[in-house]
């Protein structure tokens, strides 16, 4: 294979890519927008349909996505488990690629993963669900697929999705909470998703709020997910029914009696239909979340919150105390502008959606070639 002058050894579709990427900005790519230091991409680059694909924990979702933000056609199945091998991961993301690809005329794949990204957006540094450390995902699957490839942590593409398509529409920093499991985070800066100088920014479940709090995976204590996310709603309602009190009762009842059946969804559910405990778990929960908004608008002063992910389906049962409390323990609160706090509008698809678009600056038009399927 021919290589790059000056770049012996490297492919000449990954190098071209890198150099295109690079070129956009090391801290984010912003392939269009009002700001006159970006990039604007051709009008008919701009209606290219794309590949996204979700990464997550238990699914690997794949949409064909249109220069409007519409998803044509989905696909999804289960995420190998995190014992198989990369190659395993690589194989399904393939599978589901060339399906799509059979019946849509696409032009690039973007990987929403969750995980650390490289600063290149070439590797997979860390994913806490998968067999990757290290990988170098993007110019594996370029070399497979003869498409160019753009790997995105999950959260960033979220973000960009709704200040794309969302929520986030007309507003020059934005910063978007996903509160699931743990918490995740992303900040839109004038057309660039902020990735920090080593890629790995937006990291903001790991703020410490509870110096010597709860123990968090990561390894440390008193982090912020551990007080504002699915994790935490479970665990708090779960230890009120195993510690029979009887103020949970209505939430066990609703479990069948089993509290390992309590779950997050459930405490929603018995707080829409009024549960004074469920209804106080989902405020505990909000109150943190406007704790860590306020000490991030000191540190970043965006002018929208977006909150988006699982726990978000609570609606103002979570975001009404969260509002409370952010008003008052923002930091100058009365002598300065507050910015605003709202709910994600793409939903479970967001990440999806903004893959498949970072994915349409690097779509190149490419003749239509007959590809053949993966051996599982």
């Amino acid at each position: 294979m021919s290589t790059p002058q000056g770049r012996p050894g490297q492919p000449v579709l990954p190098a071209l890519l890198g150099l295109g990427q690079r070129g956009l900005g090391q801290r984010g790519l912003a392939p269009y927008g009002a700001d006159r230091r970006r990039r604007t991409l051709p009008a008919g680059v701009l209606r290219l349909p794309t590949i996204g694909i979700d990464i997550g924990g238990t699914k690997v979702i794949a949409g064909v996505v249109d220069g409007e933000g519409r998803i044509v056609e989905s696909l999804r199945t289960e995420t190998p488990h995190k014992s198989k091998s990369p190659k395993v991961v690589e194989d399904v993301i393939v599978e589901l690629v060339l399906e799509l690809a059979d019946r849509h005329d696409v032009h690039a794949v973007g990987i929403g993963a969750a995980g650390w990204v490289d600063a290149d957006r070439s590797r997979v540094l860390f994913a806490p669900h998968l067999n990757w450390r290290g990988e170098p995902l993007r110019d594996a699957l370029t070399e497979r697929l003869k498409f160019p490839v753009v790997v995105e942590n999950d959260a960033n593409a979220a973000a960009w999705a709704e200040w794309r398509f969302g929520a986030g529409r007309g507003e020059d920093l934005l910063a978007m909470i996903t509160l699931g499991t743990g918490i995740g985070g992303a900040v839109v800066r004038h057309g660039y998703v902020d990735r920090g100088r080593y890629g790995l920014a937006g990291e903001f479940g790991h703020m410490q709020v509870v110096p010597a709090g709860h123990r968090c995976p990561c390894g440390n204590r008193g982090c912020w997910e551990q007080y504002s996310s699915g994790n935490a709603l479970v665990r708090e309602a779960r230890e009120l029914a195993a510690g029979e009190s009887p103020v949970a009762e209505p939430l066990l009842a609703r479990a069948g009696g089993d509290v390992m059946a309590i779950t997050g969804p459930l405490v929603t559910e018995a707080a829409r239909d009024g549960d004074p405990m469920a209804v106080e778990l989902l405020h505990d929960i909000g109150t943190w979340l406007g704790v860590g908004l306020a000490n991030l608008a000191a540190a970043l002063d965006p002018g929208r919150f977006v909150i988006g992910g699982g726990v978000s389906a609570a609606g103002d049962l979570l975001l009404a105390p969260a509002q409370d409390a952010f008003r008052r323990t923002l930091t100058g609160r009365g002598f300065r502008p507050e910015a605003e706090i709202v709910h994600a509008a793409l939903g479970n698809e967001a990440g999806l959606i903004g893959a498949a678009d970072l994915a349409r600056a690097v779509a190149r038009r490419f003749r239509t070639v007959k590809r053949s399927r993966v051996e599982r």
